[in-house]
């Protein structure tokens, strides 16, 4: 009888839920929207009605259910605690403890970043590592980071890799909205590479592609750096510039052997992949050798698939 292992991907908006086995092969997945009426009482009971119903449509014993892994938005303490999570309306409970109640089923809860840089070290970028530190580049920038063979740092408050609320560039103006200035996230973000992408253009009278597209994206500017537009080219090396010097300073700290890189702007390739090396490797004084730095493979799957790798780690 093969064992089972679900992966629960709770995001604001949807829930991704998928049935693996112990060597990561996918069995079944689902995606349904997320209920946040009653302050996201539902979710839970959701997760647990859906699950049962999908293991009895493809009969499946229920002993066969080895344990279950779910992601969420916000810092989860080691223990499984949600102290607060305002994207699911949760305050002060422990998820991990009621879903583990509803499924009769071991549940490891952690944040969605951790659960994400899980499934990379388990079946992405970073399979074969022993220890890496995933950072996405979004909207904003997130951090996971999982050592020693498969542990994820939670750190004592769930706050472990937010190496987006580290203040890398002190004279930006602007206010973060963790209240400082100068954080990664504002400077390495799609959101970031944006606004500093107008800062440009607005003191360099230099021809640009940008100039012609009213309300370009970051995608934009990476497109026309890629091109050799010199004022798209300065901005991305800019910002990306302090990523590079961020993954050093954390090299410091956390010294994982691979540094993976995702999330939207990551699908520049190897030209951002390039300019972030090139930023490390000026900035990491310390060491002889660097650690390698590698794009993501997983994609928006990753966290589904990391939730199932913690569970798979955590009940083996």
């Amino acid at each position: 009888m093969k064992s089972i292992y679900w992966g629960i991907d709770v995001g604001g908006t949807g829930i991704k839920l998928g049935a693996f086995l112990k060597d990561g092969s996918l069995l079944l997945k689902r995606e349904v929207q997320t209920d946040l009426t009653d302050h996201g009482r539902r979710i839970l009971p959701d997760i647990s009605r859906i699950i049962r119903s999908m293991a009895e449509e493809q009969g499946w014993d229920w002993a066969q259910m080895a344990g279950a892994g779910i992601g969420i938005p916000g810092p989860v303490r080691r223990d499984g605690y949600v102290e607060r999570c305002v994207n699911l309306g949760w305050m002060g409970f422990n998820p991990q403890k009621e879903l583990s109640e509803l499924l009769h089923i071991p549940v490891t809860a952690g944040n969605d970043a951790n659960m994400a840089a899980m499934g990379e070290y388990w079946q992405g970028g970073g399979k074969g590592y022993r220890s890496l530190m995933l950072i996405t580049l979004g909207t904003g920038v997130g951090a996971g980071i999982v050592l020693d063979g498969g542990h994820i740092l939670y750190g004592a408050k769930g706050l472990g890799g937010e190496i987006g609320h580290t203040v890398i560039c002190p004279e930006e103006p602007l206010r973060c909205t963790c209240g400082h200035y100068g954080c990664l996230d504002q400077m390495a973000s799609a959101t970031g590479i944006v606004r500093n992408a107008h800062r440009f253009l607005e003191k360099d009278a230099r021809l640009s592609v940008l100039r012609e597209i009213p309300e370009f994206s970051c995608r934009d500017v990476l497109d026309a750096a890629k091109d050799g537009d010199p004022v798209a080219e300065e901005t991305v090396r800019y910002c990306l510039g302090f990523l590079g010097k961020s993954i050093a300073y954390a090299s410091y700290i956390v010294d994982p052997e691979v540094f993976i890189l995702g999330g939207g702007v990551s699908n520049a390739g190897k030209y951002m992949l390039n300019i972030v090396k090139d930023a490390y490797q000026a900035n990491a004084q310390l060491a002889d050798t660097f650690a390698e730095i590698r794009l993501a493979r997983l994609g928006s799957e990753a966290g589904m698939i990391g939730c199932a790798g913690a569970a798979v780690v955590q009940n083996p």
